[in-house]
């Protein structure tokens, strides 16, 4: 075999830069699959033979309890294979993710209406479907509690109320100049994600069994799953290459399914498959967290706060779930960009007889920035003075005015810069000019206009959850295998990690293999989710492929005679010395000298701590800023209202991918846009979810964009020692779409001929408009003008 030589490719001119390296604005890694419909997911898996199809029993009631259930009926009908109970699980009937609270089935009491209380398993979905409408079972119906005013009055709560605090807000109330108090109902959000709950378990040897899973938390999944089947964490193993969206939704929830399909596989020898339909994902699953927040504030005559008071009510259902968590975000980011010199943040965690509320984007964080940005207007109506000028009189600043409710330190502040940067950008000042005069001249339709900000603090809350791990194959070809414990839901997680690695070896991005997500490979990773994605797998990646291009490197000395200062990486080759040589021969030089080729890299989040029984501490490694110009159109005797433009100005850090990002900003803010517009989760009397499919329940459509919109990225590198001192973009820009809420209430706000507060709950739909309009007095301004329409003609 002929040896390969150092020397042969010579350095004559300037060669061109990898394809597809960091900052390079390319397109996710699926993209063109996506579009011609060749992405596989869970459910366009070739089907295995004998498969079982799974169908779920479903409670009718919110809170009753089961007094007889006759299935013989169900087991002997066509193709029905089997019928699992909660007294037919091998081991654990709970899938709580954090506590035990949560039965798989329900076992004696069901908890919401939708709660799964046994599963049929048939050869086709259609068998099953029709073997479960044969089951015959009794329910007592027992008194239910639903609202969050249902569960305050009965001191229904998962824990005691929390309070995070700073200073002494009580005093600081009662010396303001003003004070005023207000609040505010936010609905909650279904994820509605275009690829729903599915999961495939195919049983193997011994206790064996592989799960091919929609999941954002795959290592989460498979150790409920072991835990429902009795058996260690090695007999489970959970791969995902991608997810038709998850946005939290398929953080816990999918442990539900999996499980039960786990359980059939073992049971019967044969494979099965879990997937919902759309009306029974959106019943079965949970939501975000609807909220109520009071507030008491104490400003000067600027509109500078001097004291303030939150009261956070959590609707979180029947279980735990991740609610406790999301609670403490809502707390985290009651604040959102301004400094609250004294403040107290008091969180009831409600619980309801209905589905347990889970992770959703943001994690409470959008309940508790709406509420603050609801003061700031309510200051600025009381006032009559512009809301923009009130947020940047509030804005963290420099020193004495940089402390956080739990005691953080800003250290990372470009709130203001990014404030001014965009007003100044759009004019603020001609577009709220002529919002004024296109209100003074129109008569049916009123406009508004806001600008408002977002800081969001990015680490998980659980400090323990801020750790990834990552696999990197380096074949003798040089092509390159990557795996690692991160989920791609079309966030672009995979392009992202990727070009970290091309940009490490300085070969093309085409060089690398992408691989599903698999518990085999990675374990004990943390869901994909907090925005901490590619911060925490991008670092693991890095160290991995850091690891083997340091053994490159120290191979390359010892063959060259040169020290390790004379070996650099360039675009696809290795300069050593005077002399260079392609990456490719390198690494075929390496192999045969028997170096090894293979790594795996770990990463943790340094200098992040919390005390949960004080809510103190410094919970998030840095912060993401951003802000968002909306202008908005009402119709004020229909309600409709309209997004007529949009200008935002976010803080990505060192951009990684600007392409990807963009695309993340405008999907969140459009996600955001319809949680605070469009999106009504209607609950009966009797707790049923009514809103349970497209035809009932509106996301934004594709004509709900603006016609307007611009996003630019705030050239600002990360304080901290990021993955290239990027930042995360998945949930913060989400919260950028509270300025379009905002906007509706400056529209409202111009009906009246002085300051007025409107009462604008969310979602805004036309009806809640209409009610704001009327329960404000602002009716008898637009009904006198339809009347004075009527007198001329």
């Amino acid at each position: 075999m002929t040896d390969v030589k150092m020397a042969d490719v010579k350095t004559e001119k300037p060669k061109a830069p990898i394809s597809g390296g960091v900052a390079t604005a390319i397109a996710h890694d699926s993209a063109a699959k996506h579009v011609a419909g060749s992405a596989r997911y869970v459910d366009d898996l070739p089907e295995p033979k004998g498969l079982l199809h799974l169908y779920a029993l479903q409670s009718p009631h919110a809170h009753a309890r089961i007094t007889a259930m006759d299935l013989d009926a169900v087991r002997a009908a066509p193709g029905v294979a089997m019928v699992v109970t909660a007294a037919d699980l091998p081991a654990a009937n709970q899938i709580g993710a954090v506590f035990k609270d949560e039965p798989l089935l329900a076992d004696g009491l069901v908890h919401y209406a939708g709660h799964p209380v046994a599963v049929v398993a048939a050869n086709s979905i259609d068998q099953a479907r029709h073997a479960a409408s044969l089951a015959q079972i009794s329910y007592e119906v027992l008194a239910p509690i639903l609202t969050i005013a249902d569960a305050h009055q009965a001191g229904s709560y998962l824990e005691p109320p929390q309070k995070m605090a700073r200073g002494d807000a009580s005093k600081a109330l009662k010396a303001a100049a003003h004070r005023l108090q207000g609040q505010l109902a936010v609905n909650g959000q279904d994820h509605f994600y275009l690829e729903g709950q599915v999961a495939l378990a195919i049983p193997g040897e011994d206790e064996d069994v592989h799960i091919t899973s929609s999941t954002q938390h795959p290592s989460e999944l498979q150790h409920l799953v072991a835990e429902v089947l009795g058996v260690a964490n090695h007999a489970v193993s959970v791969e995902v290459r991608r997810m038709g969206g998850g946005f939290g939704g398929k953080e816990s929830q999918p442990a539900i399914f999996a499980a039960l399909a786990a359980v059939v596989a073992k049971h019967t020898g044969r494979p099965a498959k879990f997937r919902l339909d759309r009306d029974d994902d959106m019943v079965i699953t949970g939501k975000r967290h609807e909220a109520l927040i009071t507030y008491d504030v104490g400003f000067d005559a600027d509109g500078r706060i001097e004291g303030i008071a939150f009261e956070q009510f959590i609707r979180c259902g029947y279980a735990a779930d991740l609610s406790l968590a999301v609670s403490d975000r809502a707390m985290f980011h009651a604040d959102n960009a301004y400094f609250l010199p004294h403040v107290e943040i008091t969180s009831f965690r409600c619980r309801t007889h209905s589905v347990s509320n889970t992770a959703f984007r943001g994690f409470g964080g959008p309940q508790g920035v709406i509420g603050i940005e609801r003061v700031m207007d309510d200051i600025a109506a009381f006032l009559g003075k512009d809301p923009y000028a009130v947020r940047c009189l509030n804005l963290y600043g420099g020193a004495g005015r940089d402390l956080t409710p739990y005691h953080q330190q800003v250290t990372d502040n470009v709130i203001g810069q990014i404030m001014a940067d965009l007003a100044d950008e759009t004019d603020y000042a001609a577009r709220r000019a002529a919002v004024q005069a296109f209100n003074e001249s129109h008569r049916w339709q009123k406009k508004g206009l806001a600008l408002t900000p977002v800081k969001f603090g990015i680490s998980f809350t659980a400090t323990h959850l801020n750790q990834a791990g990552a696999l990197v194959h380096l074949y003798a070809d040089g092509s390159v295998h990557l795996n690692h414990g991160g989920t791609e839901m079309g966030q672009g997680l995979m392009t992202k990690v990727a070009q970290v690695v091309a940009e490490e070896f300085q070969i093309d991005l085409s060089r690398i293999k992408i691989t599903a997500t698999h518990t085999g490979k990675v374990p004990n990773s943390s869901a994909t989710a907090a925005s901490s994605g590619s911060d925490l797998n991008g670092m693991a990646a890095q160290a991995a492929a850091r690891t083997i291009k340091n053994r490159l490197i120290d191979f390359a000395c010892e063959k060259a005679g040169v020290g390790r200062d004379q070996v650099r990486f360039e675009a696809n080759r290795v300069v050593i010395g005077n002399e260079e040589i392609s990456f490719d021969a390198l690494v075929r030089e390496a192999y045969f000298a028997r170096i090894s080729l293979s790594s795996t890299g770990f990463y943790k989040t340094p200098d992040i701590h919390y005390d949960r029984a004080k809510h103190q501490g410094r919970p998030f490694y840095y912060y993401a800023y951003g802000a968002a110009l909306s202008e908005v159109v009402i119709d004020v005797l229909t309600g409709e209202s309209r997004v007529l433009a949009v200008d935002i100005l976010h803080d990505v850090g060192r951009s990684l991918n600007p392409a990807v990002d963009k695309g993340q900003i405008e999907g969140g803010f459009i996600q955001g846009m319809g949680w605070l517009t469009t999106e009504e989760l209607v609950f009966d009397a009797d707790g049923r979810l009514r809103t349970h499919a497209p035809s009932t329940y509106k996301i934004p459509a594709a004509s709900d964009r603006p016609d307007h919109f611009r996003i630019s990225l705030f050239d600002n590198a990360n304080k901290e020692a990021t993955i290239h001192r990027s930042k995360a973009v998945g949930e913060p820009p989400f919260m950028l779409a509270i300025s379009v809420h905002s906007a509706l209430v400056d529209a409202l706000a111009s009906l009246a001929d002085g300051p007025v507060r409107p009462c604008l709950d969310a979602p805004a739909t036309p009806e809640a408009i209409l009610q704001a309009i009327h329960q404000t007095g602002l009716g008898a301004v637009g009904m006198k003008a339809f009347a004075g329409s009527l007198d001329h003609g």
